[in-house]
């Protein structure tokens, strides 16, 4: 039998992209998008407004659907919520704790928490940081994270709740705008080389940080959420790794195929979170447990980008013509 599936903060950088793969995967009957936005332009398919921080809109929408899994995607993220530290912890968490308590009273089988790599500082291990590692975050994003990671893992023991995770890297994507992380950066510089124009870069050209394409992303989460349960090993998150790079690294691999392409850089206070995050992360608990392996490296993932956002700025082009 196909899920009821539920997705909070469809709009977002991840849930953009995941909301059509899961429609084309279980039926678009089957797929609810919510937001506290109304749904993007050219958006198809069932969407509800909503508040994940209203517990009774929530239990509503989850009863009067029969929900069975639910894709908690709403989150407010690193780089926008040190503008507002307690504003961002009272969503991410309220948001969370809704959604657990729903889906533990109202029957929903299964429920996905995104993490991030935010959730380490500097007293983890930052060359490859292993994925059962101190967890001492510096943001308040990273805070809420590493307490959502606890919380899963207690609804899983307590009660039975079948919460599973993955701590995303970076995620470069070119469907969507990135959604205020300190990791952008490695969307923002695509989208100035394809319109011909020099980046200005908030990180410092030296500053590796693990990343993940979209696609593998999206794969990711469909794997973990379709494996068996016995195989979940890990209910706090699983490490999620693609490839770890500076943006030196990433301009180099732009100027592969756009040589005149620059960037400059002014780094600005998303230097000092990216700091105390990993140069890499271990993620062999995930490819052990249930068969993670990414498919795209750095080359991969500048030749696609470039070569949709290109495309899209030509065919744009042709319309204002």
């Amino acid at each position: 039998m196909l899920p009821t599936v539920l997705i909070t903060g469809a709009n977002g950088q991840l849930g953009t992209v995941l909301v059509p793969v899961l429609r084309e995967r279980y039926g678009h009957d089957n797929v609810i998008a919510t937001d506290i936005r109304p749904p993007l332009a050219g958006a198809t398919g069932r969407f509800s407004l909503l508040d994940a921080t209203d517990e009774e809109s929530l239990r509503q929408l989850v009863r009067g659907e029969g929900v069975t899994q639910i894709y908690h995607l709403g989150a407010i993220l690193s780089a926008n919520g040190e503008l507002n530290p307690l504003h961002t912890w009272r969503v991410n968490m309220d948001s969370l704790l809704n959604v657990l308590e729903v889906s533990r009273t109202e029957g929903v089988e299964r429920v996905f928490y995104p993490s991030s790599i935010a959730v380490f500082g500097h007293h983890a291990d930052l060359s490859c940081t292993p994925n059962h590692s101190v967890l001492n975050p510096t943001t308040v994003y990273g805070i809420s994270k590493a307490a959502g990671e606890n919380w899963a893992q207690y609804y899983f023991e307590r009660y039975g709740l079948d919460v599973r995770s993955l701590r995303y890297p970076g995620i470069i994507g070119h469907q969507s705008a990135p959604g205020g992380g300190t990791t952008d950066y490695a969307v923002e510089i695509f989208h100035s080389a394809a319109a011909g124009q020099p980046y200005s870069c908030f990180l410092q050209s030296d500053t590796t940080l693990p990343m993940i394409y979209m696609d593998d992303a999206i794969r990711a989460t469909l794997e973990l959420m379709e494996a068996p349960t016995a195989s979940i090993k890990v209910r706090t998150s699983y490490n999620l790794s693609g490839c770890s790079f500076s943006p030196a690294d990433v301009a180099e691999a732009i100027q592969k195929i756009l040589p005149d392409f620059e960037v400059r850089y002014a780094p600005d206070f998303r230097q000092n979170i990216a700091a105390d995050w990993p140069d890499r992360i271990d993620d062999g608990p995930a490819r052990n447990d249930w068969g993670w392996k990414p498919a795209y490296d750095l080359d991969r993932i500048c030749a696609t980008m470039l070569d949709n956002l290109l495309q899209r700025a030509e065919a744009n082009s042709e319309v204002k013509d």
